[in-house]
């Protein structure tokens, strides 16, 4: 996974939380105003994107310097987070993660693990809310079809061109956390997951 080292300020400019008027005229003086941006969804994407880019970083396997950083960093694309709208979804493979994503992979896995080590979650309501809790913002997290009786989620955390994404699933006491690529342009809840990934589970 390439580092992103994006600084705060392009990071809120990628969230697009600002835009700017002018030139229009008078005739557009009474024109209706911009819909308001949701703060909290702004927030959570933001603290998402210092989390992805704190691991990237760890998983580099050379810091470039910060000119070359800034140059390289690419505007994420969330777009591919939200669901296709499709009565019938087709399911599409996983593509392979580079050595950088499943070093990153492994460090989400820890951290969600560990937050659910030895507690019960019985809904993915409560799954939902221990995620947002650990800097994933909701609108990454969709809601699968039960195992077993046992709430799962998806996670989309891909960030420009990466392809990382995350199953958890709850057990008797914990999660299974299941590391996988999403292609471009897919929903992750449209990703036939395979016994042969070879990313680690806990």
């Amino acid at each position: 996974m390439r580092s992103i080292f994006l600084p705060k300020s392009l990071l809120a400019a990628a969230l697009g939380g600002i835009v700017v008027l002018t030139g229009f005229g008078a005739q557009n003086a009474t024109a209706a105003p911009a819909p308001a941006v949701n703060v909290a969804a702004t927030s959570a994407e933001m603290q998402f994107f210092e989390l992805a880019d704190l691991i990237s970083q760890s998983c580099a396997p050379d810091v470039p310097s910060s000119t070359t950083a800034v140059a390289s960093a690419s505007t994420p694309d969330t777009t591919a987070a939200e669901p296709i709208d499709s009565p019938q979804p087709v399911l599409v493979d996983p593509v392979p993660l580079t050595a950088e994503e499943k070093c990153a992979a492994e460090r989400h896995q820890q951290r969600i693990s560990k937050a659910f080590s030895g507690t019960r979650t019985a809904t993915f309501e409560e799954m939902q809310a221990k995620l947002t809790s650990l800097s994933y913002p909701a609108a990454r997290i969709y809601r699968m079809p039960d195992f077993s009786g046992k709430p799962v989620a998806r996670l989309d955390l891909r960030v420009g061109a990466e392809h990382l994404a995350l199953q958890v699933t709850a057990t008797y006491l914990g999660v299974m956390v299941e590391a996988f690529g999403a292609p471009d342009g897919v929903s992750v809840t449209d990703v036939r997951l395979v016994p042969e990934l070879d990313a680690p589970t806990f």
